[in-house]
């Protein structure tokens, strides 16, 4: 699965040059111009890396640097138009892993993203490879990949591909919330547009046949503005 990459820049020409770069070399962006906006985006979804600029208009980089320090270890990259030690010094000191002065070239940008998720990758638990799971057990719900049968308090379920692919990926992500874009991305391998609906009507679908209650669902539950989740 591609990386996530976090870019924060109120300066939208090189953000979208940035992401542009960093999509053509595989990796899945999420793109913001403010830092509220990114710690939100932070704390639903999961990031893999971060390119911070020093300089925004309600959050410096700084503060998010610290705010991400809290609770998560991927790496966090600083840009900044000063060319100061000062403020090299207190990115690093805060967390840092990284430090870009503008002007800079993209290229350099991917390939200091490149290293920095070696590193992270080979030096960090969380990518430890871990045992394939093929069977998920949630609360009497039992899906498992590798007969690709589902079953509902023993009772099978007649599911199609597209359906069955929707509750493993949610299942696999239990207690996360998926948001609309990444679900539909992961499984129909297309990039997402906005105002698609595809993905909400297959997830009523799937209630109906898992005969869940539209206000109160036991399984998939919406978490308005953000996306979907399966409850631990």
């Amino acid at each position: 699965m591609a990386e996530n990459i976090l870019i924060v820049d109120d300066e939208e020409e090189i953000a979208n040059l940035l992401e542009v770069y960093l999509q053509n070399e595989g990796f899945h962006v999420y793109k913001f111009y403010n830092g509220e906006d990114a710690i939100r985006c932070i704390e639903n979804e999961k990031v893999d890396l971060a390119i911070l600029d020093i300089m925004l208009p309600d959050i410096d980089g700084f503060k998010i640097c610290q705010k991400i320090r809290e609770n998560y270890f991927f790496p966090v990259i600083m840009l900044t138009a000063k060319v100061e030690d000062i403020d090299k010094i207190m990115g690093l000191t805060l967390g840092a892993d990284d430090y870009i002065t503008k002007p800079f070239n993209p290229l350099e940008v991917v390939a200091r993203v490149k290293t920095q998720l070696r590193r992270y990758k080979r030096y960090n638990n969380e990518y430890v490879e871990e045992v394939e799971v093929n069977e998920y057990d949630i609360r009497g719900l039992v899906i498992n990949k590798e007969n690709h049968k589902c079953y509902l308090y023993k009772e099978l379920l007649d599911l199609t591909p597209i359906e069955f692919d929707i509750l493993w990926y949610l299942c696999k992500n239990q207690g996360k919330v998926v948001s609309s874009e990444e679900l539909f991305e992961a499984v129909w391998k297309e990039k997402y547009i906005d105002n698609n609906n595809t993905v909400m009507a297959h997830i009523a679908r799937l209630r109906e046949k898992l005969k869940e209650p539209s206000r109160k669902p036991k399984f998939i539950k919406t978490v308005w503005g953000v996306g979907y989740q399966i409850e631990e």
